[in-house]
């Protein structure tokens, strides 16, 4: 997805059928993950998924269908269909005749998550500097330049949907697709809060640039500097990334 939209870094209105105040941002463009044809309810889904993780969504916070609706500029319907995907999840719970609540996710989740991650992540993405082919490494250049761009912008839902394609396509050139799968679930559980202090701070674009040196290492086979990389960028996940307002 190009980062287009405009500045999104604050959270939507808290109120469970509050529709956007006059001054509101246009809605987002919704993303379109791993270059494949989705769905609309699937690009929707996408779309929630990433305000959920960037901290647009709050935990706690009860959401009515056709108040998302007006935010993303869609109807009601499609964002319902993918509130109840992302409730499969455990990503929200659903209110009986009111919408849907953001599920609170505790520091030892996110502690847990960041080091089954790091286990994972850190030693396949070094193994890919012995073995990916480089140009399907380089075909990533594109989608690191978009988190680069979108940090630039302020466009934390196009940040996450842009990070996320990126490092799920960097991991399926090790071949293994349940792996992609459990750390893409494990993504998803992640949540983000302080990437909009990082932008009201200028000090999110300095740390898009990570994905960038990555690839850099990646293709010059330097392995100790993918894992360097690698390691930094994941205790961002649990460091200043993830610290609450």
């Amino acid at each position: 997805m190009s980062p287009t939209a405009p500045q999104r870094t604050g959270a939507p209105s808290t109120a469970p059928d509050a529709t956007p105040p006059p001054d509101a941002p246009p809605a987002p463009v919704l993303p379109v993950l791993g270059g494949k044809r989705s769905s609309y309810r699937e690009r929707v889904a996408d779309a929630l998924r990433a305000a959920l993780i960037a901290g647009e969504l709050r935990p706690g916070q009860v959401y009515s269908a056709p108040a998302l609706a007006t935010r993303f500029g869609v109807s009601a319907t499609p964002v319902r269909e993918a509130m109840l995907d992302l409730a499969k999840e455990g990503l929200v719970d659903t209110v009986p005749n009111k919408g849907f609540r953001v599920t609170a996710v505790t520091e030892k989740q996110l502690d847990e998550y960041t080091q089954i991650r790091s286990l994972i992540e850190i030693p396949t993405t070094v193994a890919l500097a012995r073995t990916a082919d480089p140009v399907s490494l380089d075909a990533l250049r594109p989608a690191a330049r978009e988190i680069v761009a979108a940090a630039a912008a302020g466009d934390l839902i196009a940040y996450v949907e842009a990070d996320t394609r990126f490092h799920l396509g960097l991991l399926a050139l090790a071949g293994n697709a349940h792996l992609v799968e459990v750390v893409g679930d494990l993504r998803k559980r992640s949540r983000l809060y302080g990437l909009t202090a990082l932008v009201e701070a200028g000090r999110l674009p300095a740390s898009a640039q990570e994905h960038l040196e990555l690839l850099d290492a990646l293709l010059d086979r330097d392995e100790d500097a993918v894992r360097a990389v690698m390691t930094r960028h994941l205790g961002h996940v649990r460091g200043q990334w993830a610290a609450h307002g």
